[in-house]
């Protein structure tokens, strides 16, 4: 967006240097901690059963022999590859390796995210380099894409096809380029096929939008994208092939049809679930979005603004009237987000000094609110306080439920405390010095956070599995169900061995509570497996 002069050199060495902490971070305790429900769990057994081949045509998923028909196996299929290079065929797969190809598929969003933004703002070094940031220090993003889950994956996959997409105006690399994209649909599509929707229009609208799809090489372009398709769309011919109508159900009946029409279980806030998830994940950047949006608006004639706009409002404008709203839904709106606040995070560093022109230069809006954005650092370091003092507080008597989240809360206290004094300082090296405390803040708490069993706090909501799991296995046998409580994934994981629930019929069944009548084969602290056959 520099006018008047060439693009400097991309900043790749700091990208690239920023995903290695990314994928540094995604590998602290990948393993320390069991599988939870239901995605993690069911994710590694239809891994595990692919890596066998107990579905009924090459590439078909199944879920305990049936067939699997919520979701294509696209890293289902990758887990499985894990799985046979490091574990014998007769043993569970651990934790580590379960969640090793998602995490690294998800840090890649962080030099993407960077180079994205390079495309749209082309010469803006810092701005460039400030998504990668973001992206990096974003909880949910660090958190959700350690999990093996599809939303991480899924959010890398956005991200190079919106990059693809962006390169097609280089003509003579329009069919490389389109080929990419092609690829890049293919993988949503063997991921979560649905989202390729949201994600198509809102690249779609952007390119509309610009009008810079007339500078393609259309031949060139279609022709990539059509051979990109083509694993996409033959796994799922072929899937329709073999199963038939019961194909249909994983866009239907399990996909959109299901989040669109039937309000699931945890759906009852409806549209706020998403809000407050980036309400709650999107700190400490989220200040900026208001600012960035508005922003962003009056920067509508730029490539960034419609870029930024377009895909922010298209993808709120899909995920917030789904009526099945769970808390990772809202996953790929960080993408956008980064994309918006980026330039408004490098103005707050950089704006005395006037290093990226485009954003002070005479010419170019102004962004809104400046008397507001030049607190911001101020409300930073209040937050940053506010920790230590919670910190503090942790070692009385009142405040001693926090000592698990003391070495957290000191850590990300000191970075903000000290980043937003610094950030408002007059001298530019100070400011980056505060932008740096701020980065160095999230990202040593995120890693504390890891080590920690703290990071998946879904385990805490309910009783752990593998000591019901081990009762299992030592009293292995058919007709087993779960008493008391609906099906656990989990459980059936480390049980190796499918548990429904409990209907009222007679036989063996595991339960937390005295079983009168019934023959004990075996006790693991509350839990008994009882025989009442």
């Amino acid at each position: 967006m520099r006018s008047g002069s060439a693009p400097g050199p991309a900043p790749w060495i700091a990208l690239v240097g920023l995903g290695f902490v990314a994928a540094g971070l995604a590998l602290i305790g990948l393993g320390d901690l069991p599988l939870r429900d239901f995605d993690e769990a069911t994710v590694a057994r239809v891994a595990l059963e692919l890596r066998h081949g107990l579905g009924e045509a090459p590439l078909l998923p199944t879920l305990w022999d049936g067939p699997y028909l919520n979701k294509a196996p696209g890293l289902h299929s990758l887990i499985a590859l894990v799985i046979s290079a490091t574990t014998q065929p007769d043993q569970l797969p651990s934790e580590w390796t379960i969640r090793l190809a998602p995490a690294l598929l998800s840090c890649l969003v962080v030099p993407l995210g960077g180079w994205l933004q390079w495309t749209l703002r082309p010469g803006d070094r810092s701005s460039a380099i400030a998504t990668s940031l973001i992206l990096l220090t974003l909880l949910p993003v660090a958190r959700h894409g350690r999990l093996a889950m599809l939303d991480g994956a899924q959010l890398t996959a956005m991200a190079l096809l919106w990059l693809a997409l962006l390169q097609l105006n280089r003509r003579h690399y329009s069919g490389l380029w389109g080929a990419v994209a092609g690829l890049m649909a293919s993988a949503m599509l063997l991921l979560k096929a649905p989202l390729l929707v949201p994600s198509a229009v809102a690249a779609g609208l952007a390119l509309v939008w610009s009008k810079e799809w007339k500078n393609w090489n259309h031949a060139k372009a279609c022709t990539g994208m059509l051979l990109g398709l083509a694993p996409g769309m033959g796994w799922h011919l072929w899937h329709a092939h073999i199963r038939g109508s019961e194909a249909l159900w994983l866009w239907g009946g399990d996909g959109a049809g299901r989040v669109l029409l039937d309000a699931g279980e945890g759906s009852d806030l409806g549209w706020r679930v998403p809000i407050i998830e980036v309400l709650e994940g999107g700190w400490p950047w989220l200040p900026l979005v208001p600012f960035a949006l508005a922003f962003a608006w009056r920067y509508r004639k730029s490539r960034w603004g419609q870029w930024s706009v377009a895909s922010l409002l298209t993808l709120a404008g899909a995920i917030l009237p789904l009526r099945t709203q769970l808390p990772w839904y809202s996953h790929p709106l960080w993408l956008p987000i980064a994309l918006l606040c980026a330039p408004l995070l490098v103005w707050l560093v950089e704006q005395p000094s006037s290093s990226t022109p485009s954003l002070e230069s005479p010419d170019s809006p102004r962004p809104p609110g400046r008397w507001l954005l030049l607190r911001l650092p101020m409300f930073w370091s209040g937050l940053g306080l506010l920790l230590l003092l919670l910190w503090l507080g942790s070692f009385s008597r009142i405040g001693s439920s926090l000592a698990p989240y003391r070495s957290l809360a000191a850590v990300l206290g000191l970075g903000w405390c000290f980043g937003g004094w610094w950030l408002r300082s007059d001298a530019p090296r100070q400011r980056r010095l505060g932008l740096i405390s701020l980065t160095c803040g999230n990202v040593a708490t995120l890693a504390l956070l890891f080590h920690s069993p703290l990071w998946l706090w879904e385990l805490n909501e309910t009783w752990p599995v593998q000591p019901v799991a081990a009762l299992a296995r030592k009293s292995p046998g058919a007709g087993l169900t779960l008493k008391g409580y609906d099906e656990r994934p989990s459980l059936n994981w480390y049980a190796e061995q499918r548990i429904p629930r409990f209907k009222g019929d007679a036989g063996r069944r595991l339960s937390d509570k005295p079983q009168e009548g019934c023959l004990i084969e075996g006790q693991s602290g509350r839990w008994i497996l009882a025989d009442c056959r």
